[in-house]
């Protein structure tokens, strides 16, 4: 199962970026997918996770409302919509995805997950 995320970059506080990430390879059923940030220094975070079948989302605490996490299985990519960005933001963000055969579960500890993305940088200028 291979990885990739898209879409980090720079932008100025209350600006918006989306994130992408795409999730391959054989598996019986599908991928949940998860995202996670991580400043230097600290903890890998939960951001936020979707279902496999997309009918279910969990975001990490005060984030509902500013991120949106949504995929199109057609295309095999979850995406992670932020908006009203702040520079608390400001990290690494990874894309992590674990084959499953229950479309409704949702995965929001990053040790349940087996496969990671190789990271994205976003940076939230002041």
């Amino acid at each position: 199962v291979q990885v990739v995320e898209s879409g980090g970059g720079l932008v100025q506080a209350g600006g918006s970026l989306r994130l992408s990430c795409v999730a391959s390879g054989r598996t019986l059923g599908g991928y949940a997918m998860g995202w996670f940030r991580q400043i230097s220094g600290k903890e890998r975070e939960f951001v936020a996770a979707i279902s496999w079948s997309g009918d279910y989302q969990y975001y990490g605490d005060s984030l509902e409302g500013r991120f949106t996490i949504s995929r199109d299985n057609y295309k095999d990519t979850a995406y992670l919509q932020m908006n009203d960005l702040e520079p608390e933001d400001t990290a690494v963000y990874y894309c992590a995805a674990q084959p499953l055969t229950t479309p409704s579960v949702v995965i929001t500890s990053a040790s349940d997950y087996d496969y990671w993305g190789q990271g994205t940088q976003v940076t939230v200028s002041s």
